[in-house]
This record gives structure tokens, sequence and C-alpha cells, in this order.
């Protein structure tokens, strides 16, 4: 994070005033238009090294499994059931009084709520949408509709 960029940038300075110095040193048996101080080579090859490796620290790209990160670390899931997999219809349309035809999201109608899972004995919290939460009554239970629509409970 915030330490390793500014250890990042201390070094950066450091190995540019060793460069600046580093005229002095002797340099290997070349042609003398290309000459270029040995320890000025290594120097820069470290640097880069360096650079990869802060930036990487810095930069680095954590994707959470079940969903999309936002900046302060929640984790934003997708508006779909857990059960049936129903999702938003985006195909949908208003209509005015004019006729004119705007587009528009049909959402799922999402509730949270938790379910006591026999087979896990433990409570299992589920997202679903109203026709999920009718499915599972119907079944008996959570664990048979899982069974029925081959949901792993063990993720929730």
């Amino acid at each position: 994070g915030k330490a390793s960029r500014k250890l990042a940038s201390r070094f950066l300075c450091f190995s540019l005033l060793s460069l600046h110095h580093s005229h002095h040193v002797r340099t290997v048996n070349r042609p003398h238009f290309n000459q270029v101080p040995y320890t000025m080579n290594s120097t820069l090859t470290f640097l880069v090294i360096a650079l990869v490796i802060a930036t990487a620290s810095a930069f680095s790209v954590h994707t959470p499994m079940n969903g999309v990160t936002n900046g302060s670390g929640m984790t934003m899931r997708a508006r779909v059931c857990d059960l049936l997999g129903k999702r938003p219809n985006r195909q949908a349309r208003v209509v005015t009084f004019s006729h004119k035809r705007n587009k528009k999201v049909q959402h799922v109608n999402l509730q949270t709520k938790k379910y006591f899972s026999d087979e896990l004995g433990r409570s299992v919290k589920l997202r679903l949408s109203t026709k999920g939460m009718k499915t599972v009554e119907k079944y008996g239970g959570v664990d048979a509709a899982a069974k029925k629509f081959k949901l792993d409970l063990k993720k929730f």
C-alpha cells in the first residue's frame, strides 16, 4: 500500500543518485561509442525489477469469488436468485401516452432469508426471489429444494 509506494520512491531517488555518480566506475571492454558503465547496467536492471515489484504490490488486483468489489472492500453481488437463478429483465419497455417507448429494467423481487438446513445442521442465509421462497415451501424445506435445483448449500 502506501508504505511500499513510499519505499519504492525512496529507492528510486537513491538509484538515480547512484547512477549519477557511477561515471567514475571502470567500464567493460567494448567499442568506445557504446561504452556503458558496468554498474549502471546492473543498477538499471535492479531498478526495473524493484519498480515492477512495487507496482504489483501497490496496485494488486484482488477479485472476489462471488461478485465485484468497490473501493471500500464491500462485495457487490448480482441481483440473481440463489435458488432459481432468476435475473433482471433488461428487455422491458415503458410506453407513454404519446407512444414513446423507453427502456426499463424489471428487477427480481429478491429477499434475504435464513433457512435452517438439517443436512448441514446450521442456518443458511439465501437471497431468494419470492417465487424461490414459494418453491422452498413447496418442496418442504431448503434441503429438498437445493437437491432438486442442484444447489450446494455449503457455499452459503
